[in-house]
């Protein structure tokens, strides 16, 4: 059971900060009451119809009590548009009432102070989703993809997380439980009439649903490398020698300063990070110390951690000189090529403006063994870097996510997933073995248990509920 703060709250639901408009939202029981206390309208919130828009003025007002009553001096703080929604059908279930202010910082505190002093509480983080969740309007795992979709950076990661928050993810759930539950119910009834050696389970079917179940369970779990790059974004790591032009292009791509950019070898000593939306993906791009032969003590960390670049990353960019190709090709082969194996490998020729075509021939040639997709740029002057970021939203996997795709993004969904795999990889081996049922109820309702956990949906009344509504026992 989960306790339900019968409190009214209160808090401004834009960002902070000043704005044209602000949305301060009251959810509770007295949501309209005390609203009612604060404002001037031409018709009392509490004689309104649900899903209305009122025109009217916010005023201070002495604990609420109306300043006809007592004559008391009211100051006008500021003109408002009041909308309503009435329970249940409201985000968080309750009565909610949202009055959009103008987006001053002082009008915003004053207004919180108003309600505060009128009945409400200051609502704590996240809490008017923790009441949908609480009231039934979402599951958990709807409730946490609200953040999602608040915190998503491309239209990748707004469409999963749109899609979890509508219930994509829940309803795969679901069907999961639903078919484990049965046969859950089925053996336990068979615990409870064990002295007649009865056995209401197919165990054939039952090992042919947890084989089916797991593959579906791996499904999702497989999902999460790219769900999570859908998330954070996809990692691209720049790597070369020194001076190729990395830095240059990083703020390029980022369309930022965000790297030094200098003629001394050796400038950039550390890894370099930020993201930036291309095509709708997010894309993680890291600038990594250039890799050469040094005495350097720092500058060898900073290479060591390039190495780390490559091997994290999903797509290396290996960016050349073109205009400074030396000996040390197959030197830098043997530290790239090795580390990116299973990755996108791209050969980005920088400062291609500076040769001839005669020149482009033989400097591919150069690199005739190394297996990657070349590219010829200027990373100064912005040219051939369309070809690149058409490339790397190909090479993301990502563009071909629908709106029916189930992608799991959460890391406690994945961990729970993975729980959930564990105990029906049990199940398969405990019907393999011919397990008592007993020991494999232990273990459905383990899986039972983790993909619950998910949603937020975690009962034996459930199991119960199975049996009850299928047999009569009691007859």
């Amino acid at each position: 059971m989960m306790f339900v703060d019968k409190d009214t709250i209160c808090a401004v639901s834009t960002p902070a900060g000043v704005g044209g408009v602000a949305i301060v939202r009251i959810s509770g029981d007295k949501a309209i009451a005390i609203a009612d206390s604060v404002l001037q309208l031409s018709k009392p919130l509490a004689e309104k119809k649900a899903n209305t828009v009122s025109f009217g003025r916010l005023v201070k007002r002495e604990l609420g009590v109306r300043s006809e009553e007592l004559g008391v001096k009211e100051e006008v703080l500021d003109e408002v548009l009041v909308s309503l929604f009435r329970a249940p059908h409201s985000f968080t279930g309750e009565d909610v009432v949202e009055i959009a202010v103008h987006g001053s910082v002082f009008i915003q505190r004053e207004a919180i102070k108003v309600l505060l002093n009128a009945g409400c509480r200051m609502a704590d983080h996240g809490e008017f989703t923790k009441r949908a969740f609480m009231n039934g309007k979402m599951d958990l795992s709807q409730a946490e993809a609200v953040a999602d979709v608040i915190a998503s950076r491309s239209a990748a990661a707004h469409k999963v997380a749109v899609s979890q928050m509508r219930g994509g993810f829940s309803r795969k759930l679901q069907t999961l439980r639903a078919q484990l539950l049965q046969f859950t119910s089925l053996i336990e009834l068979e615990l409870d009439f064990s002295e007649e050696d009865v056995e209401f389970a197919d165990r054939t079917q039952l090992k042919a649903l947890s084989t089916q179940i797991e593959t579906d369970i791996n499904r999702l779990i497989n999902s999460f490398s790219t769900g999570n790059a859908v998330k954070n974004g996809v990692p691209v790591a720049i790597v070369g020698e020194t001076n190729a032009g990395k830095s240059t292009l990083l703020n390029l791509l980022l369309q930022d300063d965000k790297a030094i950019v200098s003629d001394i070898h050796g400038t950039t000593r550390d890894i370099i990070e930020d993201t930036t939306d291309i095509g709708g993906m997010l894309f993680r791009f890291i600038d990594t110390a250039g890799i050469r032969e040094t005495s350097d003590t720092i500058e060898n960390l900073g290479i060591k951690r390039s190495y780390g670049a490559i091997e994290k990353a999903q797509i290396v960019l290996w960016m050349i000189d073109a205009t400074q190709v030396s000996e040390h090709i197959d030197w830098m082969a043997t530290r790239i090529v090795p580390r990116a194996q299973g990755k996108q490998l791209f050969l980005l020729f920088n400062k291609i403006d500076k040769l001839s075509d005669d020149e482009k021939n033989v400097l591919d040639g150069m690199f005739a063994e190394v297996d990657a997709r070349r590219f010829y740029i200027s990373a100064k002057y912005d040219k051939g870097m369309d070809a690149v970021r058409d490339a790397l939203v190909e090479a993301s996997h990502l563009a071909e996510i629908d709106d029916n795709d189930v992608v799991v993004t959460n890391l406690r969904h994945y961990e729970a997933l993975v729980k959930a795999q564990t105990a029906i990889v049990k199940v398969q081996e405990g019907l393999a073995t011919g397990l008592s049922g007993e020991f494999l109820s232990m273990d459905l309702h383990d899986c039972l248990d983790a993909l619950g956990s998910i949603v937020g949906q975690i009962s034996s009344d459930e199991v119960l509920g199975e049996i009850f509504s299928k047999f009569c026992i009691g007859k």
